[in-house]
């Protein structure tokens, strides 16, 4: 494989399928391709070997596709990563359903269709082929239509948070914390006042705080969850995915685009993730405060 295709495949992609998302898109999918196919009937009908109406049939495709999307995605949704979700996986998790409505589709011809050959590899063939076909002209219209609306969304919801100041503790000054690491003699205080955010390094932490508008880093031989049950009583730190937690009254800038938010923490160079799994989440901690 070609080292860019590779690159490709392995970027970060947003995963949209869960909860009433995945109720939406298999409803969507269902209307779309029932009037699909009883109104511009894209493949041959030879309506002889019909054992029911033509809009039966075309609602038995479709109802196909409906299931055969509540089936693989639900099924996938059970073991799913959110942060781990690249672009390789997305388009397997979508061939995978599609080749899974191409043979729901074949094994319903003796349903619909009087055809002597109805169980031939020829007609399982052509019912795979036809699915991938309106499958990529389906893709073709929502994922455009999904990446404009979750951008113009985001963009909208970042332009709130940034035109509000940033979130106020309930203390007059914050304290130090006494945390706990794997070793006692890593044991240390942390200073809320100037905690900006942590960074997980496989079995250590990378932590910064602001020293006159600068960050500066010190290691901890501990676990990101770790950190996290000891910071639960304070609400302006935040993961935001499994290697980032961050301090959210440190955060300058809110950038919003199709795949959620980025971060722009005081001093910081780097932007950090609202990874898909914590944007309510993230939306509710900014708007609540």
């Amino acid at each position: 494989m070609h080292p860019k295709v590779r690159e490709f495949l392995r970027q970060p992609y947003p995963y949209y399928f869960k909860g009433k998302n995945l109720w939406i898109l298999a409803a969507v999918i269902f209307t779309m391709s029932l009037g699909f196919n009883y109104f511009f009937e894209p493949f041959v009908v030879y309506k002889p070997e019909h054992k029911v109406s033509y809009f039966w049939i075309s609602i038995i495709h479709s109802l196909n596709a409906f299931i055969s999307i509540l089936l693989v995605i639900g099924l996938n949704n059970l073991r799913i990563n959110e942060d781990k979700w690249t672009v390789g996986n997305e388009i397997a998790l979508i061939s995978i359903v599609l080749l899974m409505i191409g043979i729901c589709q074949f094994l319903v011809r003796d349903l619909i269709y009087a055809n002597p050959n109805n169980w031939s590899f020829g007609y399982l063939l052509e019912e795979v082929r036809n699915t991938f076909l309106v499958g990529l002209l389906f893709a073709l219209i929502l994922v455009p239509l999904n990446y404009l609306r979750l951008m113009k969304a985001h963009l909208k919801t970042a332009q709130t948070f940034n035109e509000t100041p940033p979130i106020q503790l309930a203390h007059q000054k914050p304290p130090f914390l006494p945390i706990v690491t794997q070793q006692k003699s890593d044991d240390f205080d942390l200073d809320l006042e100037n905690f900006l955010l942590a960074k997980s390094e496989g079995n250590y932490l990378e932590i910064f705080f602001e020293n006159g508008g600068q960050a500066n880093k010190v290691i901890k031989r501990m676990t990101m969850k770790e950190l996290e049950n000891q910071l639960e009583s304070f609400p302006q730190c935040f993961k935001t995915q499994r290697s980032y937690l961050v301090n959210l009254q440190k955060v300058e800038h809110v950038k919003g685009n199709a795949q959620g938010y980025q971060l722009k923490i005081k001093g910081f160079s780097d932007p950090i993730p609202v990874s898909r799994g914590m944007i309510d989440e993230f939306e509710k901690k900014f708007k609540k405060n």
